[in-house]
């Protein structure tokens, strides 16, 4: 194009020579050229976004369709390692040294408050309005907030939920359980008909998902952890030892298997999958791998959020990933342009219809097109409703892991419960600079 241009204006100098119409086309030839000439050199603006490998898989046809409408801009997904820490590892380290190649900022939930109070993310209040906002899961968003400023926008939700054995129940002529009591009263029942091995499979090891399962049964009972706004610690209030004392009392009656308090999700999943169990308290994930067609309950499990004490209100836990723009970003606007697309209604159906993802778009929960591949979403919503956030503080990693450490030894008989978990708050306080011991 360019080698064009300049042959037509050599034709027209030579054209007309002298003439004052030669120097004003050949003035005004220059002009243009020197606005198409950055146009036609300049490369398109790459973006850097680094996640785990399988949460990479559906993206390259989502990443082409934005390309392909964004054409002077490229998406470059860096597959990182598999464990979600280890990613928030590699873009802590980045953010640190100060020069991160990192432009989009794939986050897990409990990442946003570490990663907005060191500064390391772009504030987008004022970059979208309420009006679009209300448009997604409320706690989504608010799961994107750190000290009233909004720093992720949700592409893809999660919560903890309860997964049953409809088919059990049914024969029990039990109805789905609404509370702890009802859920240890179906769970002996079933048991001593021989229906099931175990009454009820959660996740009980000292790592991150025995933080996530405690905080829904802490809700269950009227507990809380830290009160983000007071940062006032609950953990040494009678709820917590409630909440402690009904999971012990599921091992030491038989409901949940000796060695609950090593299970992870999978090692949970299987041995529901297989038929061993009436209940389990998982993520989403397990909906479509428990109705494969190899599967042993295809078509029997239902899905409902958390049980909860009486006259209290039910908790899950809230999961899910959200898209920042690093600080360091050399490309802001580009950046922007690639979150308000990867988050449309097209761009979530196609992750949902892909992957199996749990929308953050509420109209996605009920859409036919999704509904009709995963007939369990409109229940899901009714889970997302009611999720409970994990402390929205910078520290969060340190009060997790003093939770995690001191709920452990409660729930292996290394301490009591009262006396780990006033170990837990205290020193949660001298943690978050509250308090000394109490």
């Amino acid at each position: 194009m360019l080698y064009r241009l300049v042959n037509k204006l050599k034709k027209v100098i030579q054209k007309y020579q002298r003439s004052r119409l030669a120097i004003l086309l050949v003035f005004a030839i220059s002009i243009t050229l020197l606005f198409i000439l950055p146009a036609l050199t300049q490369s398109p603006v790459t973006l850097n976004l680094l996640m785990t490998a399988p949460d990479a898989q559906p993206w390259p046809s989502i990443v082409k369709d934005f390309e392909t409408k964004n054409p002077g801009i490229r998406v470059n997904i860096i597959e990182g390692p598999n464990a979600t820490n280890l990613i928030e590892d590699l873009y802590t380290s980045a953010f640190i040294l100060g020069d991160s190649p990192y432009d989009l900022v794939n986050m897990d939930v409990i990442w946003t408050p570490k990663f907005a109070a060191a500064g390391w993310l772009l504030d987008l209040t004022d970059r979208i309005s309420k009006e679009e906002l209300a448009a997604f899961s409320p706690k989504d968003v608010e799961g994107g907030r750190y000290e009233d400023k909004l720093y992720r926008i949700p592409i893809r939700s999660d919560a903890g939920m309860l997964y049953y054995r409809k088919d059990l129940l049914e024969q029990g002529g039990f109805e789905a359980p609404e509370t702890f009591d009802d859920l240890i009263k179906i769970s002996k029942a079933l048991k001593q008909q021989g229906k099931a091995k175990w009454g009820y499979l959660w996740q009980g090891r000292q790592y991150e998902g025995l933080a996530a399962m405690f905080i829904e049964v802490l809700q269950g009972y009227g507990g809380y952890w830290i009160n983000p706004d007071t940062l006032e610690v609950g953990l040494d209030r009678p709820e917590t030892i409630q909440a402690i004392q009904f999971l012990r009392e599921t091992v030491n009656q038989g409901i949940s298997p000796p060695g609950v308090t090593t299970y992870q999700e999978e090692e949970t999943r299987r041995l529901f999958q297989s038929g061993q169990a009436v209940f389990l308290r998982s993520w989403p994930y397990v909906w479509p791998l428990a109705n494969e067609d190899d599967s042993p309950i295809k078509g029997k499990i239902a899905i409902k959020p958390m049980v909860h004490a009486a006259g209290k209100s039910e908790g899950a836990c809230l999961g899910g990933w959200g898209l920042g723009i690093a600080k360091s970003s050399k490309h802001p606007a580009e950046a922007w342009k690639a979150i308000q697309y990867f988050t449309t209604v097209e761009a979530q159906r196609s992750f949902i219809l892909k992957a199996g993802y749990v929308p953050s778009r509420r109209e996605l929960f009920t859409d036919p097109e999704i509904v009709a591949k995963y007939n369990h979403y409109p229940q899901l919503l009714e889970v997302v409703d009611s999720a409970v956030l994990r402390p929205a503080i910078a520290q969060y990693a340190q009060a997790s892991d003093i939770l995690q450490r001191y709920l452990s030894a409660a729930l292996t008989n290394r301490m009591s419960p009262e006396q780990a978990m006033q170990s837990a708050a205290n020193e949660t306080r001298r943690l978050l600079g509250t308090r000394g011991e109490s």
